[in-house]
């Protein structure tokens, strides 16, 4: 069974920068990538990486922390502040266990996390799942607007609003933030956002989710509130109360 789904002709010849210093893992994650069709670039460096970038624009980093000269942390600091480049998704990639690491490097902008040693076909399985949910954020359901307390997403525009104020959000915390919405009052496992969300279908264990809801939170302000945490189940967008 191959790891990209078939017929996922969107992702295909996807552009792939894999920023990483160490050869042998670079060269591991370039053939794996390029076997299931990405066009794969390599940068050994932070200062390559985003010299690499401004040369030509990738669909996809993969990106590791540790690095010489410029931190993964700096580059993705940079990605983010820069107007061309903060659409970019981005793995990191790195033996940093820590999850203060994984917090910051999610604080920073990253879309997904994976700890080495990896498997690299669940690496592939996420880069898939990132780029098909970066190239398609809106869920189902068209120019639909949905609305919950003060929160309100448009699906045709692409566009969240907390009252009057229009919410800077990445595509992976729109699409979470709609499929809470859209699912409002029903409780929402961390593997089915993964799968409606993430676009995740393989059963892999992480903390993306609950890491992306805190920021997410953090972005809507007092209406964070609305997205409840129900323990040892997963999340849910509040009620509606009081004919609200």
């Amino acid at each position: 069974m191959p790891d990209r789904p078939a017929g996922d002709k969107q992702s295909a010849n996807a552009r792939v920068l894999v920023v990483e210093d160490e050869r042998d893992i670079a060269a591991l994650v370039a053939y794996h990538l390029a076997r299931e069709g990405y066009r794969v670039r390599t940068a050994s460096g932070g200062e390559e990486a985003l010299e690499s970038l401004g040369s030509e624009r990738a669909d996809l980093v993969v990106l590791d922390l540790m690095l010489p000269g410029f931190s993964g942390f700096e580059v993705l600091q940079e990605m983010r502040r820069r107007p061309e480049w903060a659409d970019i998704p981005v793995v990191v990639l790195t033996a940093r266990r820590d999850e203060g690491d994984r917090i910051r490097g999610l604080e920073l902008g990253a879309d997904d996390y994976v700890t080495k040693p990896f498997s690299p076909r669940e690496l592939v399985l996420r880069v898939g799942a990132v780029l098909r949910r970066a190239q398609a954020p809106a869920v189902a359901g068209g120019g639909r607007v949905l609305r919950g307390g003060p929160v309100t997403v448009d699906l045709a525009a692409l566009r969240a609003t907390v009252g009057d104020q229009e919410l800077d959000l990445t595509p992976t915390e729109f699409r979470l933030l709609s499929t809470l919405l859209e699912r409002r009052g029903r409780v929402q496992s961390r593997q089915q956002l993964l799968e409606h969300a993430w676009d995740i279908h393989a059963r892999i264990e992480t903390r993306t989710v609950d890491m992306h809801v805190q920021r997410l939170r953090a972005k809507l302000g007092e209406a964070g509130d609305y997205i409840e945490t129900v323990r040892g189940f997963g999340y849910r967008f509040r009620p509606r109360e009081g004919g609200e």
